[in-house]
């Protein structure tokens, strides 16, 4: 079997960080670790291409060459995924799919033409697959009645990509989350029992990306690196001793809930590991909304103090916002806003709030007819409308979105939270010991030439330079890489801005003609 694995387009959204990556001279920030993973668990003697299409794109003799074309996506990439299925059966492939997006709506695969489902976890239903292609169905839907166990997963094959394409590479310790917050799918998808690989499954991957000589950042893409805390101490505590041998090869980030902050043994064992960011979901400093959605663990300390906590143990944090609760009063941007500089996160993730499909939000607005655009035009980007009827004007929420990202990517207050973020850390800090590459050292210089002599930003810039070289010289190169990061944002936020006031106009017009037809009908009946 000659098998086509293909990781559609990601649209230009917060996590693309296009800007940086063209500075970068890089293609994508994270390899499809899902597809590399399903490649492992396929027969060896398959032949396997591998098309990352944020990368390079697939050509004739790609198309020409296989016989079966296998398809993963997130929502996001649902119009290339959708066009994919289609060009794929018009010249006469068999299609497979699988990932979230068609795990969480079927319907839109199946209508675009798939062949295959491989939904829910491959470990499970991929076996399922195998067997109904050894009997030649032509057609089939594989879904799994129970979770996997993940000490089960195969090394995912690395090498079938291209390394020098990417920001950084991944690898995942666990899935699941033990938290029900109401607009989150990870528990739809992956259920609430966080599953864990062993730390020796873990470290393998780790050692095949070393050997293959990466030597930059791993993401660890848990959407809870610690779902299971216990689990985690006991992965943390052998990641140490393999990353001292090896003089701390990788800078590592992950995603973690905020009650990091009540575990100091758990901070001091990631920052020892290597950690050096982590992304975490505040979503708002409303208590009220939180709780109204049931992210009961971010109520229950102050939120700044815990961002501070962190900080200072050495962890670059990264932060998730959303705009579009219920029962949210007015200014909730301008108090996100507030929050985001009391804490000095530089990069925060700033989206209007979304119903994904078969979440708890999803089927309580359903039965109260508050559903509108099911899956929305862009759907978790920031140029996305809000898919269902909020409880304050909608015109109202996307203004004061627009606004507060506007704000939040002024690159001036960029630099100086940046600059106050990184002087906030005083935890311990590992040294990499490896010399920069040819295209790091142009990026920084890129990153110089930008902020310290063509935009006004020039004295901050070299001033917060110079301090930073004096006081942290150890954060000094992680400090230059978010403020390259910065680059994306600066420009991003004009393409937010211009979609999102079309959108909002569009809709301002559509009701004005709606009161004027409803007035139309009054006078009639009258």
């Amino acid at each position: 079997m000659k098998a086509l694995l293909i990781w559609p387009i990601m649209p230009n959204s917060f996590w693309s960080y296009q800007e940086t990556l063209d500075l970068a001279n890089l293609r994508a920030t994270n390899p499809p670790l899902g597809l590399i993973t399903v490649a492992a668990m396929l027969p060896n003697d398959w032949e396997m291409r591998l098309v990352d299409r944020n990368v390079r794109l697939e050509t004739d003799a790609d198309w020409q060459w296989c016989d079966l074309v296998i398809i993963s996506a997130m929502i996001i990439q649902k119009q290339d995924f959708g066009e994919l299925i289609k060009k794929a059966k018009t010249l006469g492939k068999k299609v497979a799919v699988g990932g979230p997006f068609a795990t969480s709506v079927p319907e839109f695969a199946l209508e675009a033409g798939a062949d295959y489902l491989i939904l829910d976890e491959g470990e499970i239903t991929i076996p399922m697959f195998l067997v109904a292609l050894e009997k030649r169905e032509e057609k089939g839907i594989f879904r799994a009645t129970e979770k996997p166990d993940v000490t089960q997963t195969p090394i995912p094959r690395f090498d079938l990509l291209d390394l020098d394409a990417y920001i950084a590479m991944t690898v995942q310790f666990s899935r699941g989350c033990p938290f029900q917050c109401e607009f989150c799918d990870i528990i739809t998808l992956f259920g609430r029992k966080p599953r864990t690989k062993t730390p020796e499954q873990i470290l393998a991957e780790l050692e095949v990306l070393y050997q293959m000589g990466w030597w930059r950042y791993v993401f660890i893409v848990d959407d809870n690196f610690i779902g299971n805390k216990r689990n985690a101490k006991v992965f943390l505590r052998a990641l140490i001793p393999w990353m001292e041998e090896r003089n701390y090869p990788f800078a590592l980030l992950t995603e973690a809930s905020l009650n990091l902050a009540e575990d100091d043994e758990l901070l001091e064992l990631m920052v020892k590991a290597g950690f050096v960011q982590v992304f975490m979901g505040i979503e708002t400093p409303d208590i009220e909304s939180l709780a109204g959605v049931n992210k009961e663990q971010n109520t229950r300390t102050s939120l700044v103090e815990s961002c501070h906590k962190i900080t200072k143990a050495g962890l670059q944090i990264m932060s998730g916002f959303i705009l579009g609760f219920d029962g949210e009063k007015t200014g909730a941007g301008k108090r996100i806003q507030e929050f985001v500089e009391e804490t000095s996160i530089p990069q925060a993730h700033l989206s209007l709030l979304q119903a994904l499909p078969n979440t708890a939000m999803w089927t309580r607005l359903q039965k109260e007819g508050r559903l509108m655009d099911g899956l929305g035009k862009y759907f978790t980007s920031q140029k996305a409308m809000m898919n269902f009827v909020p409880t304050r004007p909608m015109s109202e929420i996307v203004n004061e979105f627009i606004d507060t990202f506007w704000n939040l990517y002024e690159p001036l207050p960029y630099l100086k939270r940046t600059f106050r973020h990184f002087m906030m850390m005083e935890g311990w800090r590992a040294k990499y010991q490896r010399t920069l590459t040819k295209a790091e050292w142009d990026f920084l210089k890129a990153i110089c030439w930008r902020q310290g002599i063509l935009r006004s930003t020039r004295f901050h810039f070299w001033w917060q330079l110079i301090v930073m070289a004096w006081r942290k010289p150890n954060l000094l190169y992680d400090y230059l890489i978010v403020l390259g990061v910065g680059e994306h944002f600066f420009k991003f936020r004009y393409e937010v801005k211009a979609e999102l006031a079309a959108e909002l106009a569009l809709l301002q017009q559509q009701e004005l003609e709606n009161k004027e037809t409803a007035s139309l009908q009054l006078e009639a009946v009258s």
